[in-house]
């Protein structure tokens, strides 16, 4: 029970502050116009760019099945997770952009759906990263590498322009990437050399 709430809390928590960066990044919301050319408009830019990326969004997935240790318990607080964030993320939206909660349905239904889905299989593979060997390694690879692949097929790029803000997000990502493999296969390895040593 306490791994659910704490998947609900966590989700609740990550979609409304996805949703409240992206606004105080944007200098179209009310949130962000007064901070428009300021230092604390490119910082939140940064985090919006960081935080409303697929990977990251499949990262509290995968971070709520590895605390919830078992595969079945991984499944669902990876689900409940993400459906969570989701419906936090639409009613902060629709709190700083002053719009109908209402007029957000049809993606949150769909979001809700694709939550449900990679959740449940995100939360698993959270919870196999505690198994030793190559399967662990695999599953702790997850989210590295699909965070390098985001960054290939689809970088943090709203504009032609590269901008500081843009800049700083990639090198973050492309650093946070290559040390979650590094550190998946060096556990690999030093669990290796530890069978073999006994």
């Amino acid at each position: 029970m306490k791994i659910m709430v704490g998947g609900l809390a966590a989700g609740v928590g990550f979609g409304a502050a996805t949703s409240l960066v992206n606004a105080l990044s944007s200098p179209y919301v009310g949130f962000g116009a007064p901070l428009t050319g300021t230092v604390w408009a490119s910082a939140a830019k940064v985090l919006s760019l960081l935080m409303d990326a697929g990977w990251a969004w499949a990262a509290l997935a995968v971070a709520m099945g590895w605390l919830a240790g078992t595969r079945a318990r991984g499944a669902s607080a990876g689900a409940l997770a993400l459906i969570a964030a989701t419906g936090a993320y639409y009613v902060t939206d629709a709190f700083t952009r002053e719009e109908p909660l209402a007029s957000y349905a049809t993606e949150t239904v769909m979001w809700c759906t694709a939550g449900l889905l990679f959740g449940l299989v995100l939360g698993a593979v959270g919870a196999t990263i505690r198994r030793p060997g190559l399967v662990g390694m695999l599953a702790a690879l997850t989210v590295p590498v699909g965070a390098a692949v985001q960054m290939v097929v689809l970088p943090p790029r709203p504009h032609l322009t590269l901008t500081p803000a843009i800049v700083l997000a990639e090198v973050i990502v492309w650093t946070a990437s290559v040390l979650g493999a590094g550190w998946a296969v060096y556990r690999f390895w030093a669990g290796r050399r530890a069978v073999e040593a006994g």
